[in-house]
């Protein structure tokens, strides 16, 4: 099969053709077969010469037709219409030349309907045969068999994309509309969702795919729901259109991301609102690297700075981010500065020069260490680059004139119970208390929770996890996280940013919150599997590790109960209170130093008294701190890092 397939078209068209040589006499015999009743194989002698001017009519015929061009395993329904007007026009030849001989007058005309409609039937079974034999030569043995959820427009497109592939055999449509079921699209029947269970067993199918574009979040999350229960993996499908068009191929079909569970429809952004600070002017982003940073920057370059200046501190993410953004320019078009910095926000006067050489009218603050457990191990530098660095480079916006500075905290700000949420908070605090010194500079922050996908999000985790078969490690059953796509919180920040007058604490709507455990059981079930249990000791095992250092089982996204709402829905300003900066500048003075001597008790009891809301949820963890409590007498130092460090992920 595969040296056939190797063949150049011209010969595969030779071996069509040679194929009607042979039969469209034989249809013509078998025609004539069925009108007389000939015994004798000798008395066809007398029809002879009519019998081989069958081919030689009709073969040009099809070839002027185009029908020997047609690719075999690409063919649809639409060849009919063209095998029925080329063996129309044949036999009205063969009746012109049979006319024409006056001795042939005892052939009855009757012959030639039975021909007309004998050679129809074998020149499209034919086609549609040989399509079937080789798009699947060994009865689809080795295809994944699927069905496919959605018989509208991009399902039929979709299966008949398929079947031009060896990768999935379309078996099943699958729809909720009940006009359809029964239906038959393309020889596949159309069953309603319900028969989908029965389906699996019955016709083997391994596979749904989602072939549903138009489809909202809601009614997705509706199907991915009743998907969930089978033992099915469920892939969702790339736009047919992309597929007819090449910009995409059938190994761009993908698993069910948990986006695609948690996602919501997106409120329509509000392009004038974004524009105010992006929008011909020189904007900076700060961890430009990072999960948000890089998606602020993607969403940024589309509304058309003059300038975009990306500042990280890591030397690969920052050349990542910049060629991507140089690739989104070029497909963009247009002017654009694109300016890289290798630095820190640390380095205060570094950034006052870029800002003022450049003139920099907006700042988006994303840059900060965020991963709990890892902070708590390591506060002093949290302290540093959290506080510190939102206080450095807060100072520089100020000095260098910024018309806009934009924090990205976070809801583990909200009384916190570890040094990364204490930090976030102060932060807050210090551009609360700068805007309260009249600073010309608008601070903002933009407060909101786990974002899908980001560097230490547990999804990619338990992605990796199941791959690898388990077991899945989850520190509490009962642990509950907000979620949301960093495309759209990173929307909402340059909406949110664009709002405030000054000082403003602007927190996201985050939909419900999630249990973490029912995350990863249907992340198991949307991936084929099942989770360990009695009935399934195979499934994938669901391990509890305990909570992390520093680690709450639920968060929140305000401190208070002022909150009111915003002129986009989906963004909330709450009123939160603030320390003074004569206060905080002391505070912060003391905070310094108990940095630069190591000392994490002072650090850990100035972070009580800046952030009064911070309730601990463990003793000091600091590596260092902790080792050296542990040591001998001796001078030698013993720990236990190892065990410390296991539940990090």
């Amino acid at each position: 099969m595969k040296s056939f397939l190797d063949l150049s078209r011209i010969h595969k068209q030779l071996i069509a053709a040679a194929a009607d040589l042979l039969f469209l006499p034989l249809t013509f015999c078998f025609a004539i077969l069925l009108r007389y009743d000939i015994s004798s194989p000798a008395q066809f002698t007398h029809y002879l010469w009519l019998i081989f001017t069958v081919p030689l009519v009709s073969i040009p015929i099809f070839i002027r037709l185009g029908l020997y061009r047609a690719v075999i395993r690409f063919i649809d329904q639409k060849i009919v219409y063209v095998v029925v007007l080329g063996v129309t026009i044949s036999v009205v030849g063969l009746l012109a030349i049979a006319g024409l001989l006056t001795h042939m007058e005892g052939l009855s005309r009757g012959v030639f309907g039975i021909y007309w409609i004998s050679a129809i039937t074998y020149v499209v079974a034919s086609r549609f045969l040989a399509r079937g034999f080789l798009l699947h030569p060994n009865g689809g043995q080795e295809t994944v068999r699927v069905a496919i959820y959605g018989a509208g427009k991009s399902g039929s497109q979709l299966a008949s994309a398929l079947r031009a592939g060896q990768d999935y055999l379309p078996v099943a449509f699958i729809d909720d509309t009940a006009e359809l079921h029964g239906a038959t699209i393309g020889g596949i029947k159309v069953y309603a969702a319900t028969y989908l269970p029965d389906l699996i067993g019955k016709a083997k199918i391994s596979e749904v795919l989602l072939a549903m574009p138009s489809l909202s979040k809601k009614h997705q999350r509706h199907i991915l729901n009743q998907l969930e229960a089978l033992k099915v993996k469920v892939k969702v499908t790339p736009p047919v259109e992309s597929l007819v068009s090449g910009e995409l191929g059938l190994q761009d079909v993908r698993d069910i991301e948990i986006e695609d569970l948690l996602g919501r429809d997106q409120v329509a952004p509000d392009l004038g609102l974004i524009a105010t600070c992006i929008t011909g002017k020189c904007v900076m982003v700060t961890g430009a690297g990072g999960s948000i940073g890089s998606e602020l920057c993607r969403q940024i370059i589309r509304l058309r700075p003059s300038r975009l200046i990306l500042l990280e501190m890591s030397e690969f993410a920052l050349y990542s981010i910049k060629q991507e953004l140089k690739g989104l320019h070029i497909s963009l078009g247009g002017e654009l500065e694109l300016m890289p910095f290798l630095g820190s926000v640390l380095e205060t006067e570094k950034c006052k020069r870029i800002m003022r050489t450049f003139a920099v009218e907006t700042v988006y603050h994303a840059a900060a260490y965020k991963h709990v457990p890892l902070v708590e191990y390591n506060p002093i530098e949290g302290v540093r680059n959290n506080v510190f660095g939102t206080l450095s480079i807060a100072q520089a916006a100020v000095e260098a004139g910024v018309t806009c500075f934009v924090l990205i905290s976070t809801d583990k700000a909200v009384r916190p119970t570890n040094v990364m949420g204490a930090t976030k908070r102060l932060a807050e605090l210090i551009l609360q208390a700068l805007a309260g010194e009249g600073a010309r500079t608008r601070f903002c922050m933009v407060r909101f929770g786990n974002v899908l996908g980001s560097s230490g999000s547990v999804v990619p985790l338990f992605r990796q996890q199941i791959m690898e078969g388990g077991p899945i490690t989850l520190t509490h059953p009962e642990i509950t996280r907000y979620f949301m796509t960093i495309p759209e919180a990173a929307q909402l920040v340059l909406q949110a940013g664009a709002m405030g007058s000054g000082g403003d604490v602007f927190v996201l709507d985050m939909g419900e919150p999630v249990k973490i455990m029912d995350l990863a059981a249907r992340m198991v079930h949307l991936s084929g599997l099942e989770v360990r249990s009695k009935s399934a000791p195979n499934g994938i095992e669901i391990v509890h590790v305990g909570l992390r250092p520093g680690e709450k089982l639920y968060e929140e996204l305000l401190i208070g109960d002022n909150v009111e709402g915003t002129e986009h829905p989906l963004i909330m300003r709450a009123q939160e209170a603030a320390i003074p900066w004569a206060e905080l500048r002391a505070l912060l003075a003391a905070l310094e130093a108990a940095c630069s001597n190591f000392e994490v008790e002072t650090i850990r009891a100035l972070l009580l008294r800046a952030v009064r809301e911070y309730t601990p949820q463990c003793g000091i963890e600091d590596l260092i701190w902790c080792a050296e409590r542990r040591a001998p007498l001796s001078g030698q130092v013993t720990t236990t890092l190892p065990a410390a460090l296991q539940n990090l992920h």
